[in-house]
This record gives structure tokens, C-alpha cells and sequence, in this order.
């Protein structure tokens, strides 16, 4: 198991104390484009998918965010299989 699966395993283990940059380092294996990375909130996209995850960029990301970041990374996996 790489260090990034271990990564996307605590995560989903325990969605609390994310910093978005951690968050960002996951979804960039899945290939997700990131936009308005320096700025409040930080949008996650992938072409496989027709929902945008919008998260702001506080510290830490409240768990809310980061499931709806893993429901993301999850439907990607799912597509790829199809």
C-alpha cells in the first residue's frame, strides 16, 4: 500500500483535521483539476464526474467537506471500473 492510499484510508477513517493542501495531494491522484488554489475556497472537478466539490480553504477543513471530497474520489474510481 503506497503512502497515498494510506492517506485516502485515514481520511476516510476519520474525516477530521484536513488541511486543504492534504486534501489537494490525494484528489491530484485521481487526476482532479484544482482551480483557485491560492485563494477562500479551493474547487475540485474531474470529467468523469458532473459535480463540482467546492471547499474552503480554512484550517482545519470541517469533515463535511472532506466526505464530499471522498464521495468525489469515489464515483472517479467507479467510472474508471466501467
Amino acid at each position: 500500500m503506497t503512502s497515498d492510499e494510506k492517506t485516502l484510508l485515514r481520511m476516510r477513517n476519520n474525516p477530521r483535521d484536513w488541511r486543504i493542501e492534504e486534501l489537494q495531494t490525494v484528489a491530484a491522484k485521481f487526476g482532479v483539476e484544482v482551480r483557485n488554489p491560492r485563494g477562500s475556497h479551493v474547487v475540485f472537478s474531474h470529467p468523469l464526474v458532473m459535480d463540482m466539490v467546492c471547499i474552503p480553504a480554512h484550517k482545519p477543513v470541517k469533515p463535511i467537506y472532506v466526505r464530499k471530497l471522498l464521495e468525489m474520489l469515489q464515483r472517479i474510481e467507479e467510472a474508471n471500473h466501467d
